[in-house]
């Protein structure tokens, strides 16, 4: 029986994306079985230097956003450089980079020109800002963009500090976001064979996500409310403190709430009467709510109310860290970690989070060490010239007498 294919199985990816935002988007596609060339100034992706590695260039951000994806590097300045990227864009199903709009166009690359070569590519800019604004080709990072998009000031009424949360966010969903835009062209151009361009900016992107649930009264003419969900940013909206340690719960629906209170409190049917009885009601003081169960969860430990919330099927999980995910029943029970060997040893990676019953996706393997591929990637692309080949990886310093098992004339 044959090896279950990932669902990109034969989609070709030339990935210029650097840091998060792109190279998350292109890691889960080499996750679902696209090749992935990753293209690298000689210098290589920042993400190589940003955090601890078994190696130098190897951090574990980058490894982790990288894996399965094939490393060439070329100096796009140079005539050798950029006739080799062109040459790998022939045979592509998506370019995606996330330079600004007009360090692209520098290079030659702006869509016109790539389509150029290839018309049926999906071609994927990931921008801080849209070239459709006044702030097109500002930098952009993920606490500038928290801050911009109204996160940092959520988190102000939720704790009382403007802070960033604990998290990239914004480029981990811009780069979903990515990925499920490029998807969408991609399944336009099997339904009619036309390639097209696409834009992802995460400002955009997280301005769209943090309005999901905080538009609420502003979207309305004439306005009902703020711009805000007022359950999210309730002050006792926070893990509850118990007997010995802290437990998150949301007793919050009528069938929730009525099983906790007929098990727990239920003196609070007289006492608050129609009150709280229906969500509607609840909603509208839903701080004053939190408070009344925050001092109820202070009389029994964590492990006591976390097994009534079971029985009573009420949603709770124990507060873990990062470190604790690892050991986890239900992700190790899942498959979810996947352990690759590579040359610096084995590396746990958390996989692939959905699942397929015909293609399933899995992690792609390791990532790559910088510029690794490049004879091997070039050596494949017919359109290049043996003279042109020998050019790219002799200025690269990549190893000499590489074999060429197919070059064009």
């Amino acid at each position: 029986m044959s090896e279950q294919k990932g669902p990109l199985d034969g989609v070709r990816v030339v990935d210029l994306t650097a840091v998060v935002m792109g190279p998350y988007c292109t890691q889960i596609m080499a996750d679902m079985g696209a090749d992935v060339v990753k293209v690298e100034p000689p210098t290589g992706d920042n993400a190589r230097y940003i955090s601890v590695g078994p190696a130098p260039g190897m951090s574990g951000v980058f490894v982790n956003v990288n894996r399965g994806k094939r490393s060439v590097v070329l100096d796009l300045t140079t005539d050798e450089g950029a006739a080799a990227l062109r040459a790998l864009i022939e045979g592509a199903d998506v370019f995606i980079h996330s330079m600004r709009a007009r360090a692209i166009a520098k290079l030659g690359f702006a869509y016109d020109e790539v389509a150029a070569i290839n018309q049926t590519i999906v071609y994927t800019n990931c921008y801080g800002y849209s070239r459709r604004g006044p702030e097109a080709d500002r930098p952009a990072y993920d606490d500038v963009i928290q801050a911009q998009s109204g996160l940092a000031a959520v988190q102000k009424l939720l704790t009382g500090e403007t802070t960033y949360v604990g998290t990239i966010v914004a480029d981990k969903v811009a780069g979903l976001t990515a990925l499920y835009a490029t998807m969408m062209a991609l399944f336009h151009r099997e339904r009619t064979g036309d390639g097209q361009e696409v834009e992802v900016s995460m400002f955009e992107t997280m301005a769209s996500f943090m309005l999901v649930e905080h538009a609420n009264g502003a979207m309305f003419s004439p306005p009902l409310g703020p711009a805000i969900y007022p359950r999210t940013v309730a002050p006792n909206r926070k893990p509850y403190p118990t007997k010995d340690g802290h437990v998150a719960v949301l007793i919050y629906n009528d069938k929730h709430w009525n099983a906790f209170v007929d098990s727990v409190r239920p003196a609070w049917i007289g006492e608050y009467g129609e009150a709280f009885s229906k969500l509607e009601q609840r909603a509208k003081q839903i701080d004053v709510m939190y408070g009344l169960i925050a001092q109820t969860l202070l009389e029994r430990t964590t492990a006591e109310w976390l097994e009534l919330f079971r029985e009573l099927e009420i949603p709770a999980a124990p507060i873990q860290t990062p470190d604790e995910l690892f050991d986890d029943p239900h992700l190790n029970a899942v498959g979810l970690f996947e352990t690759v060997d590579t040359k610096h040893g084995p590396v746990r990676f958390p996989g692939v989070p959905t699942w397929f019953s015909r293609t399933p996706g899995r992690v792609a393997g390791p990532a790559p060490e910088l510029g690794a591929d490049t004879a091997e990637v070039l050596a494949e692309v017919d359109s290049l010239s043996e003279r042109q080949f020998g050019a790219v990886v002799d200025g690269l310093g990549s190893p000499p007498h590489v074999s060429l098992p197919r070059v064009g004339p």
